[in-house]
């Protein structure tokens, strides 16, 4: 069947504009009621039990993961599994958020009247605020729209954009009264790609079991940079703070500048000042950019009170892809 392409764009963009439309709408309704759902998720020392069926239940689905990931424990529990057994995933200091536009859902509304049996805080996303699970609800989040994208104002569309928009708004304003940070953001994340380049200088470290004193001969320093097989080992004094280092590419130098003498020469002989060195709760691809700028490949880490942990080395932080 033919169809003018034009016409196929203006449906697209016919479609988009009536959701803003009703973004816009939801914006303008939005009242105390959404701050008093941050502040009741705020206070609550349990989990939030996101419910929904059908489209409500895919936006909760979304909801529930975008509050687990940014801080706030929470599952999906879908409401026909709840009335056979799944109730019992719910804890009495939870909080149930039910999303149903129409708010007369059966399996939704029954899993609002168990949770209102059992005392727990109920926030309804509805845009129906007559509705059954309207008058359940200890919260009510207005998602009315004037009417679907839908041409036959049938399918959820407009409304299900409502919810998704008003579940990110409680997720991000939350994240806010939290002060959630980036590194929070990568303790989540830790396989993605964004969880890599948020991970910290300390979640890459690499101990160092073999140390250096001032009076180690070249035996010794050759037998710890082999051993380590760093390419580098760090040179402690009496007290354990880190005063210098010496690379492999120091001894190979040496054999060739001081010949037969380096054979007596101590690792204070190759000590050339304090080496390179960073905190270990700095971004790791932070870490990446001044070991380019210094034009080294590894780093000392040390902590806030100037205890050396570790190290770490360009070549791992490429392998995890930091960068």
């Amino acid at each position: 069947m033919a169809v003018n392409r034009d016409a196929i764009v203006a449906w697209g963009r016919e479609t988009i504009r009536a959701e803003i439309e009703s973004l816009k709408q939801t914006t303008d309704v939005l009242d105390g009621s959404f701050t008093d759902a941050v502040e009741a998720i705020l206070r609550s020392e349990g989990k939030v039990v996101v419910a929904g069926l059908g489209k409500s239940g895919h936006v909760g689905r979304k909801l529930s993961a975008t509050l687990a990931s940014t801080g706030t424990s929470s599952f999906f529990l879908h409401p026909a599994e709840a009335l056979h057994g799944d109730l019992g995933m719910m804890d009495a200091g939870d909080i149930l958020l039910a999303i149903a536009f129409g708010g007369e859902t059966m399996e939704t509304v029954e899993v609002a009247k168990a949770a209102r049996r059992n005392g727990q805080t109920i926030i309804a996303i509805t845009g129906k605020l007559e509705s059954t699970l309207a008058s359940l609800a200890d919260i009510v989040l207005d998602g009315g729209v004037v009417s679907e994208a839908c041409p036959l104002n049938l399918a959820p569309t407009s409304s299900t954009t409502v919810a998704m928009a008003i579940g990110d708004a409680l997720a991000v304003s939350l994240m806010k009264a939290r002060g959630f940070r980036e590194e929070d953001f990568a303790a989540f994340h830790p396989g993605g790609s964004l969880g890599r380049k948020l991970s910290l200088v300390k979640d890459h470290i690499r101990c160092l079991p073999l140390k250096l004193s001032l009076d180690d001969g070249f035996h010794r320093i050759l037998e710890v940079i082999t051993q380590q097989n760093f390419g580098i080992a760090g040179v402690f004094d009496a007290e354990g703070s880190l005063v210098g280092a010496i690379s492999d590419g120091d001894l190979r130098r040496a054999l060739i500048d001081r010949e037969s003498n380096v054979f007596t020469a101590t690792a204070k002989d190759f000590v050339r000042g304090k080496p390179k060195s960073i905190l270990d709760h700095t971004l790791a691809v932070d870490a990446v950019n001044f070991m380019e700028q210094q034009n080294v490949s590894s780093l000392f880490v040390q902590d806030d009170q100037g205890v050396t942990l570790g190290l770490i080395r360009m070549y791992d932080l490429l392998a995890a892809k930091i960068v």
